[in-house]
């Protein structure tokens, strides 16, 4: 039985919404905050840095209390990255810091398909929303 191109795509949106929902572990060298600054043309991205607790939850290094997944958090980034393209701001995180603030494999593919995102948006004038 073979399926329609619109089911396929219904397919792998659900697939793809099931995979955002899984468990991953957070990465000890921080995490970003990834926006588009769409009257400059480019992907931001802010990185924080972070301690992770026994039970696996990111705590702000300074008052060591838990960083809030889904309320806006005052704090000073370590770094803005800026890039025109996903491939730019990658080499930028990725590449030219030594060490690069990403330490986890899963953590750096990720990102690299939120700038792809992030990008896609950016050409086409849409919003972006960091998944």
């Amino acid at each position: 039985m073979s399926q329609t191109v619109e089911q396929s795509f219904e397919h792998l949106a659900a697939l793809d919404q099931r995979l955002s929902h899984r468990h991953i572990d957070l990465d000890p060298g921080g995490y970003l905050i990834i926006y588009l600054d769409t009257a400059a043309q480019l992907i931001c991205a802010k990185h924080y840095t972070n301690i992770i607790d026994e039970r696996g939850l990111a705590l702000d290094p300074e008052t060591r209390k838990p960083i809030p997944a889904r309320k806006k958090v005052e704090r000073t980034p370590t770094a803005v990255y800026t890039g025109r393209t996903a491939k730019e701001i990658c080499v930028q995180l990725f590449e030219q810091p030594q060490p690069s603030p990403v330490t986890r494999l899963d953590h750096a593919a990720y990102l690299g398909r939120e700038f792809v995102r992030a990008e896609q948006a950016l050409c086409k004038g849409e919003s972006y929303i960091q998944d």
